[in-house]
């Protein structure tokens, strides 16, 4: 299904700025509909991102609920990538986790991106 493409989202905000990360999962979902294979790298208080429930916000009127562009970006196959500084930093439990992240600092998402990933910063 997917053509190769490799898609990197770079999201340093949480809900403190829900628009933009609604903005963040809306490209990556999208991603996934065309076929490529997303990575969203979570740092900051965007790692709580990955925790059960730290999806739940509606950014603006007429936005679509966060929580249900969240489960579609996993039920898709996108991956996230959580800082492993920023997680320890606020002393999270990585057992917490959602299915679809894993703690990955700045090699492991190197090794993901191999040789080129298009990149989206928010």
């Amino acid at each position: 299904m997917s053509d190769g493409a490799k898609v990197v989202i770079n999201l340093a905000t949480g809900l403190e700025d829900a628009e933009r990360v609604t903005v963040a999962f809306l490209v990556g979902g999208a991603a996934l509909e065309q076929g490529k294979q997303v990575a969203m790298f979570l740092t900051k208080e965007a790692i709580r991102l990955a925790l059960p429930g730290g999806a739940e916000a509606v950014a603006c009127e007429g936005c679509p609920p966060l929580a249900r562009l969240f489960h579609q970006y996993a039920d898709g196959g996108g991956e996230l990538l959580v800082c492993p500084i920023c997680f320890k930093a606020r002393k999270l439990d990585e057992a917490s986790l959602v299915p679809n992240a894993r703690l990955a600092g700045a090699t492991p998402l190197w090794e993901w991106i191999g040789d080129s990933a298009t990149v989206f910063s928010y």
